[in-house]
């Protein structure tokens, strides 16, 4: 190792998506650390975060779960890295509410039976890829540049809202996202709808709002001229991407448009194979466009 040379590792918290319907996420996310040489060590015998449900039902039960998973990730060294943005938002919200509430902190220690853990920094692994990493060397890490490659970055509710909580970047106007596409070789295109709710977890209980929303996004990424969207929550690429052949029966429109998480994006520009990012797993498939664009 080089004196002085710093390495990148990290406890990681997957949550409960990560191991189900966005395993492709998972994947993806181990595949560019290795290639990259970040280290990631498992936050051992994590369990949900309560994402959206919990804080509507219980907001001790909310903040309780996620102060006991912040717990378990005290037994890994480093910062908790974190893909989901549903579970970045959680973690963080716990931590902020937990550092500004001493009534609501003594009772999640009650509930947890431990002290509150609030000195665990939480990163995305947006922060991680362009800050810890940095931009200069993940430009200097790519392999297969996506040139010719037209990007919807899509941020979604909670990656940078509110401000205080995330603190990722600007709430109204973030460039973290177009910042590690360029790095990448693609071009961020500017459009309308990025920081727009898909809908989230309405996708099962008013299905109808789900579809009127994401067909909003689809078309403005369309009318930009994306090739294609990129984002960094389960939910949203679940909505955009599950639900895109029923919005385009529904809205009798055709937009084929595939929708990549960022750590896809990035195992392509680093030379990773299709089936180290989970490609195959998406029902739009990107095969084509990626065969297109020479980049497969």
């Amino acid at each position: 190792m080089t004196p002085g040379k710093k390495i990148l590792s990290y406890a990681y918290y997957p949550g409960c998506s990560l191991h189900a319907s966005a395993k492709e996420y998972d994947i993806s996310t181990r595949g560019v650390c290795k290639a990259l040489k970040i280290g990631l060590e498992e936050v051992p015998d994590w369990f949900c975060c309560g994402a959206t449900p919990a804080h509507n039902v219980d907001e001790l039960l909310s903040l309780s779960l996620c102060a006991k998973n912040l717990s378990l990730a005290e037994e890994v060294k480093g910062d908790l890295a974190v893909a989901c943005a549903a579970c970045f938002s959680r973690l963080k919200t716990t931590q902020h509410h937990l550092r500004h509430n001493d009534i609501q902190r003594k009772q999640v220690e009650k509930a947890i039976a431990a002290p509150a853990p609030m000195e665990k920094k939480v990163k995305h692994l947006l922060e991680i890829l362009a800050r810890d990493f940095g931009l200069d060397k993940l430009e200097q890490a790519v392999t297969k540049p996506l040139n010719g490659l037209k990007v919807a970055c899509y941020y979604g509710c909670l990656l940078t809202r509110p401000p205080e909580v995330p603190e990722l970047d600007d709430c109204e106007a973030p460039s973290i996202m177009e910042n590690v596409l360029a790095a990448l070789g693609a071009e961020p295109v500017s459009w309308s709808h990025r920081l727009e709710c898909c809908g989230a977890n309405f996708t099962l209980s008013r299905p109808g709002v789900v579809l009127q929303l994401s067909n909003a996004i689809l078309a403005s990424a369309k009318a930009a001229g994306a090739d294609c969207v990129m984002v960094a929550c389960p939910l949203c690429h679940g909505n955009l991407d599950i639900r895109q052949q029923e919005i385009e029966e529904g809205y009798k429109v055709q937009y084929g448009m595939p929708v990549f998480y960022i750590t896809q994006m990035v195992g392509l520009a680093v030379g990773l194979s299709s089936s180290r990012l989970g490609l195959e797993s998406m029902m739009v498939s990107p095969l084509p466009l990626l065969k297109e664009k020479k980049l497969l």
